[in-house]
């Protein structure tokens, strides 16, 4: 079964402003003649790389909730020139909303295990996939969703 990884989004106010990033890195790729793939940066390199890149996703947490996730494909251990060890996640240039979560801030990242992963939004039924994200976001905080 596929692992997963969680990590905070800084700086987006909303899954729109991540989606908006993710269309600025590929268009600076196509512009560069590079391959469109979608990558992220961080230092600490997980251990259990087999079990992410098998199914697994990065969720990020947006303004405190868990809000969107995407497929990664891989992940690329490297050392940066000052000696660092890093690594790249690569990820579908896809953003999935998902059913909107509070968690807390932390540094980093965190594996995620599928069984407390949220679901999609699309997988959820009805319509909210079609209710703005500040209403599922406060609807969430207030426990009802």
């Amino acid at each position: 079964m596929a692992l997963h990884m969680l990590k905070l989004c800084v700086g987006a106010e909303s899954i729109r402003d991540l989606e908006e990033w993710v269309e600025e890195q590929m268009a600076l790729m196509r512009r560069l003649g590079r391959r469109e793939e979608q990558t992220h940066t961080t230092r600490m390199v997980p251990k259990r790389i087999e079990e992410i890149v098998d199914g697994g996703s990065l969720y990020w947490v947006i303004k405190g909730q868990i809000s969107a996730r995407q497929r990664l494909t891989d992940i690329r251990p490297f050392t940066d020139g000052e000696g660092i060890g890093r690594c790249h996640l690569v990820m579908e240039p896809v953003v999935i909303p998902v059913e909107p979560r509070p968690f807390r801030p932390f540094q980093g990242w965190r594996y995620l295990q599928p069984k407390d992963a949220p679901r999609d939004i699309g997988q959820h039924g009805g319509d909210l996939a079609e209710m703005p994200e500040e209403m599922r976001r406060e609807l969430a905080g207030l426990g009802l969703l």
